[in-house]
């Protein structure tokens, strides 16, 4: 009997974990991409997994000095799951980190970073 409630509790905690993680929004596409070369980008943007809450969502993207780039106002694709930032500024050539935070429409946060470059 301890053994079936042990196994019992066991595969509950297993859906509990499962259900979680598929519950936080994840990064699935960005363009420009991590490690892409690209050319002139005008804007930024991240597909999640999930939908997002736009006003507690954003983007800051940095140069290799640590300055930052400005950014306008985020928007969301019809989908709600794509977090579009245009860059309001022409960026030289060189490697740029983009840190992003999301709140989903489930309550859950999620951030990362990922880096591309600028060719000339």
């Amino acid at each position: 009997m301890m053994k079936k409630y042990l196994m019992g509790s066991v595969m509950l905690a297993a859906l509990a974990v499962s259900t979680q993680t598929l519950a936080h929004a994840h990064l699935k596409d960005a363009v420009p991409g991590e490690k892409e070369s690209v050319s002139a980008p005008q804007e930024i943007s991240l597909t999640f997994s999930e939908g997002l809450e736009l006003a507690f969502s954003g983007v800051d993207v940095v140069n290799t000095d640590g300055d930052s780039v400005t950014l306008e106002d985020a928007r969301l694709q019809d989908d709600g799951k794509t977090l579009v930032t245009p860059i309001g500024e022409p960026l030289d050539s060189g490697s740029y980190d983009v840190r992003w935070h999301v709140l989903s429409i489930d309550g859950h946060k999620t951030q990362g970073q990922y880096r591309f470059d600028v060719a000339p």
